[in-house]
């Protein structure tokens, strides 16, 4: 094939795309759409398995049965999701055995850290992830605000235009939304006392700039191209504003 029937046939694929097309195979993928793609994926497992690692080290600080209970299924079903989409991501010839074990999914950094500047190479891991819980009020508190925003960002992933991969995230959503529900359901145990009320409320100011942060900046460069390959639909600002909108709503109800 030449340059000029090469560059045709991109464009004509971008076209499909941009239309609502749906690619089905890996060979049926540009480079550049591959690149944008996998990009995406990578994002969603590595935050996917630090969720897990981060909630396993939080079962030990439940207070009862029926916390440990949740915060077991979360750690569980978040290692699920990730291997779901690391075995799209194997179809496009990712080692995920060796993908696995690239980086150590528990570790993080201190509190007050400056995530930006203790990032590993080639962890894609969302921003909030590298920041470690201090506590079962404090894990509760992020699983509810980066809950529902992982709700959010589910509307976007289960709309991409690789169909194979918005089929696992179809599946997956649903435990998703189950997970933010087990955690408000434990922060509403929580606030029923001044003492946790005031915990949670410390907690919901620590976590409240982080969860947001992994939206995104307003007005992304990258933006249009992700939305002309199909990958993206919403920008970054309007996810934002509907997390801020549902997270005022469901802590209005409790009185946070």
């Amino acid at each position: 094939m030449t340059s000029e029937g090469a560059v045709a046939d991109m464009i004509q694929i971008e076209e499909y795309l941009e239309q609502g097309g749906v690619l089905s195979a890996p060979d049926n993928a540009p480079a550049r759409y591959r690149g944008e793609l996998m990009r995406l994926m990578s994002s969603f497992v590595d935050s996917e398995l630090a969720a897990s690692a981060g909630f396993a080290n939080a079962i030990n600080h439940a207070p009862g049965i029926k916390e440990r209970i949740a915060a077991s299924r979360i750690t569980l079903e978040k290692a699920d999701h990730a291997e779901r989409v690391l075995k799209v991501m194997e179809t496009f010839g990712t080692d995920i055995q060796r993908y696995q074990r690239q980086h150590d999914w528990a570790a993080r950094v201190a509190r007050d850290a400056e995530v930006g500047a203790a990032r590993q190479a080639g962890d894609m891991r969302l921003s909030v992830f590298h920041y470690p819980i201090a506590g079962w009020t404090d894990a509760v508190v992020m699983n509810v605000l980066q809950g529902l925003a992982t709700g959010v960002q589910m509307r976007e992933l289960t709309a991409v235009s690789y169909g194979p991969l918005a089929d696992v995230f179809r599946e997956i959503a649903p435990r998703e939304t189950r997970h933010a529900e087990l955690g408000f359901e434990g922060l509403e145990r929580i606030v029923v006392t001044p003492e946790g009320k005031a915990e949670a409320e410390v907690a919901l100011s620590y976590w409240r700039p982080r969860v947001a942060a992994g939206f995104g900046a307003a007005n992304s460069s990258r933006f249009a191209t992700l939305k002309k390959f199909g990958l993206r639909h919403s920008p970054n600002e309007e996810l934002l504003g509907r997390w801020e909108a549902e997270l005022a709503d469901r802590l209005n109800t409790i009185g946070l």
